[in-house]
């Protein structure tokens, strides 16, 4: 990098904080905080549940699988994605949605104490809020990991400088800023994708054009879209996973369906940022699936051959704005979780840890939220030094074996929970599946994969918690049905759109009392 690339890394740093100060004119109220109101609309909701959930783990993570396997990457990953926006669209994102402009609630997980119990809820909130610390440190360490490549600053130096940037906008500005911040980065990852797919191009012409590179001997076997490691079994198991997390499952995504006016934009949101899965990973990948014929990457799995590539092929200035490309991924993906998490910690878990939590008032929960979402980045921070430490092993490792892998035993409940199918499905159904799905992690991760030659694939590493949580949910809603009137009228309600008394079922306070509101036992 020299003066060029530096100066558009620090303007965007700097429209990245502005936009944070100014989005505070905007937030008055824990709602705002969390949920923008119910104001935002459908195209700025689908444009930020899209740039929310991925970062530069796909340049460096994903990148090394495209570097070795080639398309594998786009169909294992973006598009069981894609599908899986798509079918939440209708599935998820109208109920969803309805958890704020029905029951008035402005965490993902504060209708779980009344759909279930305060056990249920407390679990997965925990759970929850451990997984995220882990995932978003691996965000860290993966934008810090291609900072490092650029500018020869030490990983821990980069992993304190996005933090801290990210920490003030979403701190001061909530949900809004996080939207807004992502449509700029949107905006600017566009202009940084299409160059390096553009500069990828013009370098083809000696390998045989757009077609005929296919032939070349380093990329043979690159364009069979199921290899190695990533079979069948992985694409079916990542298509559940996807349909789970990214529809509200890991809490981000869930709060930018709830931030829309109604049931209806929140539908129209999902279906947008179906698209934008489907269609521009395309763009992106293209450039990591001809990276073997023009770099030499310098790591086992490929995770710096992106990164090669940007400084061989483009220009000063050209290179810094594609360095901004990865910054507004991983900015995007970590301030949301970061406002998600304080979501539920602020209304879920605090007012259990202590009374004085359930008589906040608006200004002391506005204030406790901006301090959560603080300690939250901090944490994981703190984890992301740790993310190539032989606990955790790589960046890849964490984002697809330990969140894949633990995503569905805390997501199913939640998600399944919201819909009538499942009324019968109760707290026992909820915490056994929830505690046998990480069980299951467990097992076959570490007593069991060990004992086997080889190590247990990573297809199975990943399905078997989310088949184990799905069919003792099922089952045991069958066996010992727990479905009651009022947690019937509260499915009805995430069910159904319409007017009177009974359809505006109250916030509860997720304190110690585990009554049900008055207006869902009328």
């Amino acid at each position: 990098m020299n003066s060029l690339d530096w100066a558009v890394l620090i303007g965007y740093f700097a429209v990245m904080v502005a936009i944070g100060v100014w989005s505070h004119k905007r937030v008055d109220n824990v709602s705002d905080f969390f949920t923008a109101g119910g104001r935002m609309p459908w195209w700025l909701s689908g444009i930020s549940h899209h740039m929310s959930g991925y970062s530069a783990v796909m340049f460096t993570g994903y990148a090394g699988i495209a570097y070795t396997y080639g398309v594998t990457s786009f169909v294992t990953w973006s598009f069981p994605i894609a599908l899986g926006i798509a079918i939440g669209s209708k599935l998820f994102a109208p109920r969803i949605n309805r958890l704020r402009s029905r029951l008035h609630v402005a965490s993902p997980l504060e209708y779980l104490k009344n759909r279930y119990d305060l056990k249920t809820q407390q679990a997965l909130a925990w759970s929850g809020m451990l997984l995220k610390i882990v995932d978003v440190g691996a965000k860290w360490a993966a934008i810090a990991t291609l900072l490092s490549v650029f500018t020869g600053i030490s990983l821990n130096q980069g992993i304190l400088i996005t933090g801290v940037v990210t920490g003030i906008y979403c701190t001061i500005g909530g949900l809004w800023a996080d939207a807004l911040t992502e449509l700029g980065q949107f905006v600017i990852q566009l202009l940084a994708g299409l160059a390096m797919f553009f500069a990828v191009l013009a370098e083809l012409g000696d390998h045989g054009g757009f077609f005929g590179v296919w032939d070349e001997p380093e990329l043979q076997g690159h364009a069979e879209p199921l290899v190695g490691p990533y079979g069948t079994v992985f694409l079916l198991a990542f298509l559940f996973i996807k349909l789970f997390e990214y529809n509200g499952g890991m809490l981000n995504q869930a709060q930018r369906y709830m931030a829309t006016p109604n049931a209806r934009e929140a539908a129209r949101s999902a279906r947008l940022s179906a698209v934008l899965w489907l269609v521009w990973p395309l763009v992106l990948f293209f450039p990591m699936w001809m990276s073997p014929l023009l770099v030499e990457s310098q790591k086992p799995d490929g995770s710096d051959s992106y990164a090669l590539m940007t400084e061989q092929l483009l220009p000063h200035g050209l290179l810094g704005l594609v360095i901004v490309g990865f910054f507004s991924h991983t900015m995007a993906m970590c301030s949301s979780d970061a406002n998600a998490i304080a979501a539920v910690f602020t209304r879920d878990v605090a007012p259990v840890l202590s009374a004085r939590a359930r008589a906040w008032s608006e200004r002391s929960g506005l204030i406790a939220a901006r301090v959560t979402t603080v300690a939250f980045l901090a944490l994981s921070m703190a984890v992301a030094t740790q993310v190539n430490s032989p606990t955790f092993k790589d960046i890849i490792t964490v984002v697809i074996k330990w969140v894949a892998g633990l995503m569905g035993p805390i997501a199913i409940p939640m998600m399944l929970g919201l819909l009538r199918q499942f009324r019968r499905s109760g707290p026992t159904a909820a915490i056994t599946s929830w505690g046998a799905g990480l069980l299951a992690f467990w097992l076959v991760n570490y007593p069991i994969h060990w004992n086997v030659e080889g190590g247990v694939p990573l297809q199975y590493q990943v399905s078997i918690p989310l088949a184990v949580s799905l069919v003792l949910y099922i089952l045991i809603g069958r066996l010992k049905p727990e479905d009651t009137p009022e947690r019937d009228l509260i499915i009805e309600r995430l069910n159904t759109d319409g007017d009177g008394a009974a359809a505006a079922v109250p916030a509860q306070a997720s304190g110690a009392d585990d009554t049900v509101p008055t207006a869902v036992k009328d």
